[in-house]
């Protein structure tokens, strides 16, 4: 069964960063396909990056050149380096992981973690 844990959220000030971490077990990376979404309070969940096993990688319009998504494979471990936080990027921020090719579209992942929650104050 595939697990996904999140950690290092935290509350920091406009234009400062965090890196989350999501820790995967019960699945060989190679077969997937793992993401990042946010949830703000009153607003729908949304894509903000993806990267498969062939190192592709997709990001949001709204976070591109700020955020980064990595993967450790030895360390079964997927990351988002945020840098540059804006107020507008607080939320609660998801792990997910899904088969085949880069997607920001949520139905098309299949597990989920629990989230991380960030906040950004201006």
């Amino acid at each position: 069964q595939v697990q996904l844990v999140e950690s290092g959220g935290g509350s920091v000030q406009s234009g400062g960063s965090l890196r989350l971490s999501c820790a995967a077990s019960g699945y060989t990376y190679s077969s997937y396909c793992m993401g990042w979404f946010r949830q703000a309070p009153g607003k729908e969940r949304e894509g903000v990056a993806a990267i498969d096993s062939d190192g592709s990688t997709g990001y949001a319009d709204s976070v591109k050149g700020r955020l980064t998504i990595s993967v450790d494979n030895a360390k079964n471990s997927l990351f988002l380096q945020m840098n540059g936080l804006k107020p507008e990027d607080t939320a609660m921020y998801y792990c997910a992981a899904k088969w085949g090719a880069v997607s920001l579209v949520m139905p098309d992942y299949a597990y989920w973690g629990r989230g991380t929650q960030v906040t950004v104050s201006s």
